[in-house]
């Protein structure tokens, strides 16, 4: 019986220790070692992703506002996106690593590839929900993630976005909804590499997992009470 007891008690150790390596997965930037889908699919696992064709019926819209997994579950519940794909941006490494960006010395930003109908959906609406559903105030930082990974960019994909997303700053300043200035960076796009494999529907594989239950999980029911209208059937 105490032998049994003492291998119970070992057993439960090396879960809870798993458990509180990988619960801050996204704020460390580093997923679990001894996740063998994550070893995997970190070899290799990003590829670069391509704007639609010109005369194509969809458009696109391309933001980092903080952890991906957030960011990728709420862009892909609202009606007319058609794919948010959580990945990389602003920097030029090829290939990326989540484990490159994570260490916060590339200029790669935790971001979200948005395609989109924009007869549904407008750009100036995944503008409005991008600058709610984060703080555009706090440099390098998005609460409990800090680090250049984790800054708040518009990759604008041609002039007008340029020029809305600018508009809807000033907007923003004028009405004094932030005690601070906002610093959200506006650069143009250049490539997005997509996630490794692991990454992609985190929120919705993982809904018991620590990060996802504690800073993911109201983080996306505040976004589903904010644009509750806005939302797919089912959400």
């Amino acid at each position: 019986m105490k032998t049994i007891m003492n291998i119970s008690l070992s057993a439960f150790g090396l879960l809870l220790t798993a458990s509180l390596f990988i619960s801050t997965a996204c704020m460390n930037g580093s997923p679990g070692k001894n996740d063998t889908n994550a070893q995997n699919a970190g070899q290799g696992g990003t590829q670069a992703v391509t704007d639609p064709p010109a005369d194509s019926k969809t458009d696109k819209a391309t933001f980092a506002l903080g952890c991906f997994w957030h960011s990728e579950e709420m862009f892909s519940e609202l009606k007319g996106v058609i794919d948010a794909v959580p990945g990389y941006c602003g920097g030029t490494e090829k290939n990326p690593s989540y484990e490159q960006v994570g260490t916060g010395a590339t200029r790669y930003a935790e971001s979200v590839d948005i395609t989109f109908d924009p007869t549904i959906i407008t750009y100036g609406q995944l503008l409005k929900v991008f600058f709610a559903e984060h703080d555009p105030t706090t440099p390098d930082y998005a609460a409990p993630d800090e680090g250049p990974q984790y800054r708040s960019v518009v990759f604008y994909h041609n002039a007008d976005q340029q020029k809305q997303t600018n508009d809807y700053i000033a907007t923003l300043t004028a009405s004094k909804k932030y005690k601070a200035p906002i610093i959200t960076e506006v650069t143009p796009y250049t490539t997005f590499y997509k996630a490794e494999a692991y990454h992609i529907h985190y929120f919705r594989i993982h809904p018991n997992e620590g990060y996802i239950a504690s800073v993911t999980r109201p983080e996306v029911e505040k976004f589903r009470n904010d644009f509750k209208d806005w939302l797919k059937p089912g959400f």
